[in-house]
This record gives C-alpha cells, structure tokens and sequence, in this order.
C-alpha cells in the first residue's frame, strides 16, 4: 500500500554525515556527504567519485579547461561512519517521545548512539 501522508524517501544517509565507500573504484574512501538526491538514490560525497568536467571560459573562470568534480554515487555503495567509535555501521530508526510529542531520529546499530542531535 502506497504513502498516502509522508511520501518523503527515508534514506540512511543525510546532507553532513561523514560515509565511507563500500564499493567502486574509490572503495575504502572516506567523505562528507555534500548533496543528496532522493528520487535518484545518489549522494554526492566530497572527494569521492571525481571527474573530468571541460568548462568554457567564463568571467568565474577566464582560462576555462579540464576541472575536476564531484559526480554521485549511489547510496547503497555507503555507510555512516558512527560518530562516537569511528567506525562504519548500521543505520536504525527509533522514536523518541519528547514535551509536545515525539521525533524520529537514527541511531547507529554498533553502539546504539543516536546520530541526529
């Protein structure tokens, strides 16, 4: 049965986290999650996945050329890195009853420390 309220993707991984790669050619590399795309299931990692982009010349840039950049990667090749053991590890979801209701927040599976403050 489809959402019929809260149709936002629920994904392990949000803008800030620091991942690590699982697979690809940059394998076993770590990074900060920059920008995270959703309806693809592809994150953008800092330093992770880079390449060749020819640029015109511009005001920005008057020489133009090669530049390096970031491209995404999927989400299903990262993990989050577990703040506290600096670790990879599993992502859990649990909820948390506050004044004025509660919220759901991620936790890592490892050591069981929650990773949204």
């Amino acid at each position: 049965m489809p959402r019929k309220f809260n149709r936002k993707k629920k994904l392990h991984v949000k803008q800030g986290d620091d991942v690590l790669v699982l697979a690809g050619n940059d394998k076993g590399k770590r990074g900060r999650v920059m920008l995270v795309y959703p309806e693809r299931d592809r994150v953008l990692v800092e330093g992770v996945n880079m390449r060749t982009h020819h640029e015109k010349p511009s005001q920005e840039n008057p020489q133009g050329g090669r530049l390096k950049r970031e491209a995404p990667v999927h989400i299903s090749n990262l993990m989050v890195i577990d703040p506290t053991t600096d670790e990879p590890t599993r992502i859990g979801r649990k909820r948390i009853e506050e004044e004025g209701g509660g919220r759901w927040v991620r936790y890592a599976k490892s050591s069981g420390e929650i990773i949204d403050k």
